[in-house]
């Protein structure tokens, strides 16, 4: 059979939430490594839809 189960996430809809995501994004942005880290999650993010 099955059972439920209960897993808490981030609630995307604080302004905290949104304040961090901000915060990390700015300094991903701001990284000398910036193009490098965005090539890897263009790279495995490529999914072939067809």
């Amino acid at each position: 059979g099955l059972r439920p189960i209960q897993i808490w996430v981030p609630d995307v809809r604080s302004k905290r939430f949104a304040a961090q995501a901000h915060r990390q994004s700015l300094a991903v942005a701001n990284s000398p490594y910036e193009k490098d880290d965005q090539a890897f999650i263009d790279s495995i993010s490529d999914w072939n839809t067809t």
